[in-house]
This record gives C-alpha cells, sequence and structure tokens, in this order.
C-alpha cells in the first residue's frame, strides 16, 4: 500500500468513527442504542438530590427547618423583583449591579443569563447559522472523538447528564462539534465542555452555543485566550495574580513559593472554569452571574478572595499536597462560609483591588482573540484528519514552560529579598492590615480594607 492508500484508508477510518459517534447521540435514548454497563452509573433511592440537579451521598430530611421555610420565602419575594425588572430591561446599572450580587434566583437564571449575554440578538443576527455548523461538524470535525469522550465525563452527578446519550448530553455533544467548526482557530479544548455544561444546565442547546460564543470571543470575558493553544491569558490572568499576592498577601505567597505552590497547580480550575467543581456549586453560579455582569476582572478578584478568606489554615498547611488538596478538593465540599459572606468578600476584595490600580490585569494581546472569521469553514489538515497525536511540543506549549520556571525563580528571588516577616510591620500588624486574620471580611470590612502603600513589583 503506498502512503497515498494508507492516507485514505486512514481518513475513512477517521470518518466512519465520526459517523458512528454521530448516529448514536442522534439515536438518543433509544432502546437499540446499546450502552455499556459501565457508562451508566448506579442511581440509588436514597441519594439526596439538590435544586440544581447534583446527587448527594444523603438522605433527604425528614422535615424543613425554620432557616430553609424563611430562605424559600425571602426567594420567592425576589423571584417577583426579578420577573418586574426582566419584563423592564435594561434596568438602571446600579440596581441590576445590586440585584445580581445579591444572587438571581434559581428561577429566572434562564431569563437573566439570556439578557446579561444578549442571546436572542445572536441568534437573530445568525439565523439558520448554528444548524449549517452542526451539519459540517458531522461531515467534518476533526474533535469529535475528544467531545464525546469528555461529554460522558461531565457533571456525572447530576441528573440532566447522568444518563448516558440524555438529552443534556446529546445537546453538549452538538453544542462542542458546532463551536469546533465555527471558530476553527480555536476548535475545542477540554475546559469548553464544563462552561458549555453549566450554560446547557439553563439555556436550550442553540442559546448555550451563542452564549459560549459571546464569553469566548467578547472582549469582555476572553475565554479565547484561556482555551487556545498557548493559554496567553492565563499566562497573563497568572501573572497578575501573583502580582498581587505579592504586593497585599505577601506572608502567603512567601509561604506557596517556599512549598513550590506555583498557582498554576490551583487557579487553572478557577480561571478555566470559573470556579465550577473547586467551590460549592451554589457559590460558583454566584461567581458567574456576576462573571457575566462586569467581565473578567471578576476571576482575578474572586481567586484572591478564596485565598484571603481561607489564609490561616492555607498557611497551617505544611507541604504542597495537602496545601493543593485544601484548595482543590476540600473547599468544594465545604467552603466554610455562606455564599453571602462570600459574595460581600468579593465585592469587598474588587473595591480594595480598584483602589489599588490591581483589579485589571495588563492589556490582551492580540493572540488571545480569534484571528479567522468565524464561521467560515477551515478544512483540516491531514494531520488532524486521521488523528495522529504529536509527539513534541509546539513552541506555543514550549513558552509556557518557560514562563512558569521564570516565574517560579522570580518568586524564589522575590522572597529571599524580602525583610523577615517575623520584624516587618505587615506580621507585628502595627501598619499593615493585610496579614491580619481575613475572617474579618465577614465581620468587620471597614477595619479589614485600610488603605496602605506597596512596593512595586
Amino acid at each position: 500500500m503506498t502512503d497515498g492508500e494508507q492516507q485514505e484508508a486512514l481518513v475513512k477510518r477517521a470518518e466512519d468513527e465520526r459517523e458512528d459517534i454521530f448516529r448514536r447521540y442522534e439515536l438518543g435514548l433509544d432502546p437499540s442504542n446499546v450502552v455499556d454497563s459501565w457508562e451508566n452509573p448506579t442511581f440509588e433511592i436514597y441519594h439526596r438530590t439538590d435544586k440544581y440537579g447534583f446527587l448527594h451521598d444523603s438522605r433527604l430530611p425528614s422535615t424543613r427547618d425554620a432557616q430553609e421555610v424563611h430562605r424559600n420565602k425571602i426567594e420567592m419575594e425576589r423571584d417577583k423583583k426579578w420577573m418586574k425588572m426582566l419584563n423592564q430591561w435594561p434596568p438602571p446599572q446600579d440596581k441590576l449591579h445590586k440585584r445580581v450580587y445579591k444572587g438571581i434566583p434559581d428561577r429566572v437564571r434562564m431569563v437573566a443569563w439570556n439578557k446579561l449575554l444578549d442571546i436572542q440578538q445572536s441568534i437573530n443576527n445568525n439565523a439558520g447559522v448554528y444548524l449549517r455548523m452542526l451539519q459540517l461538524a458531522r461531515k467534518y470535525s476533526t474533535e469529535t472523538r475528544q467531545i464525546d469522550a469528555d461529554v460522558n465525563r461531565q457533571f456525572r452527578d447530576n441528573l440532566a447528564f447522568r444518563e448516558r446519550y440524555s438529552v443534556k448530553q446529546c445537546s453538549l455533544f452538538n453544542v462542542l462539534n458546532a463551536y469546533s467548526i465555527y471558530n476553527s482557530e480555536l476548535g475545542y479544548c477540554q475546559g469548553m465542555a464544563c462552561v458549555a455544561g453549566v450554560l446547557l444546565l439553563y439555556l436550550h442547546e442553540e442559546e448555550a452555543f451563542w452564549a459560549l460564543n459571546t464569553l469566548i470571543t467578547d472582549q469582555k470575558y476572553g475565554m479565547h485566550g484561556l482555551f487556545i493553544e498557548g493559554f496567553p491569558k492565563l499566562t497573563r490572568f497568572i501573572d497578575h495574580h501573583d502580582r498581587i499576592m505579592s504586593k497585599i498577601m505577601r506572608k502567603l505567597h512567601k509561604h506557596f513559593t517556599k512549598h513550590n505552590v506555583d498557582a498554576l497547580l490551583y487557579a487553572i480550575k478557577w480561571f478555566f472554569v470559573v470556579f465550577v467543581e473547586r467551590v460549592p456549586f451554589s457559590l460558583s453560579l454566584r461567581v458567574w452571574d456576576i462573571f457575566m455582569l462586569d467581565g473578567d476582572r471578576v476571576i482575578l478578584s474572586m481567586a484572591i478572595t478564596i485565598l484571603y478568606l481561607h489564609k490561616d489554615e492555607l498557611l497551617r498547611l505544611k507541604d504542597m499536597d495537602a496545601i493543593i488538596e485544601y484548595l482543590q478538593v476540600r473547599l468544594h465540599k465545604n467552603f466554610g462560609y455562606s455564599d453571602d459572606d462570600a459574595i460581600q468578600a468579593l465585592e469587598r476584595v474588587m473595591k480594595k483591588l480598584k483602589d489599588l490600580k490591581l483589579d485589571v490585569p495588563p492589556p490582551a494581546k492580540s493572540n488571545e482573540f480569534p484571528t479567522r472569521k468565524l464561521g467560515d469553514f477551515v478544512e483540516a489538515d491531514m494531520e488532524k484528519k486521521i488523528g495522529r497525536r504529536r509527539n513534541d511540543y509546539t513552541d506555543a506549549e514550549k513558552q509556557v514552560i518557560t514562563d512558569v520556571i521564570s516565574r517560579q525563580e522570580q518568586n524564589a528571588i522575590d522572597v529571599q529579598s524580602t525583610v523577615s516577616y517575623e520584624t516587618s510591620e505587615c506580621a507585628t500588624g502595627e501598619s499593615c492590615v493585610t496579614h491580619k486574620s481575613l475572617h474579618c471580611l465577614s465581620t468587620n470590612p471597614n477595619a479589614c480594607f485600610k488603605q496602605s502603600t506597596y512596593p512595586t513589583c
């Protein structure tokens, strides 16, 4: 067999595999669509399901406590206020800001997200585009196999995504494949599955597609730079995150450097999927609401808020594994603060960072945004068509590794040159409030965030 014939055979095999995968999603829950037993997790009658559809390994309480009854009553009142405001859109900006930071009631989140992302306008301006992208994906997408694998990993503990080839699994598969064609420069990155999955919990399929596009391409959110090869926005945000820590959280910054805790180890999921699966889901939704209102600066501020609120516990942990486990696992199970307290702390952090001119990182470069026209079909090269994996790093990937090493070296230099905290004013608390217990974020915000003068990086 000649090289040309071998390539043709490989392309044909990839096309057949793609068509078979699409056919399975097209069949959905049809009984003829045979699913291996391992693909569907077991369901036990005593699992408790929360209002977001996530399962918990505990039994439902037999009665409602007084606090839950009170919370439900308040949320019903807020539902009415939100419905009135949504019917008079757009509201005054200060009113919208106040209500979003208080939390969008779950029953109106679908409508609110539609408004905040102007989804209907995108649909009206692009009639028929989503269906055309999905049709092209079925014929040409080179990302289908990876998307299929990731779909069945997404939100396995949520009723909407739990069953193989369920309606939401099929919608997620369709959205990601269609978008891999629509934004051919980006294609598909694994973090996109979680972002699209969250959107699909509240939006219909085509709405989720255009919402995803807005979050990726609009400069207010700019997630393209997080997912594109080389992750330029991730590098820029991590650098700015380190800059903030070196200025206002020096003791924790030194502690992390001492134990080789690079921000990349804990912040990737924070930045890529806006804290989903790293803090309780109810809190991550509150952050998503604010992210849609105020844009990507919220992500940096929330990262600092988490570290502020848990600084004392983090300083007690004496090795890298314990620190990372605390940030990646324990906070998701038990954040230690109510959602309201955490969001109030976030507001104060955002104000403080703005006062210090640290709320916005250096401007993005052009490689953080699409350079190709969206929606123009670009046929993949032969390597992608046959699904051949690269054995070496691209220049962009090599640069990410170099940046990590450089940042670690610079952090070590900064720590070496820093005055001993045992004798500094920050450590003794005589003039620097940064290293006081940040429990005051929830109890005494005025005392917690006094204006201080910090050295330049």
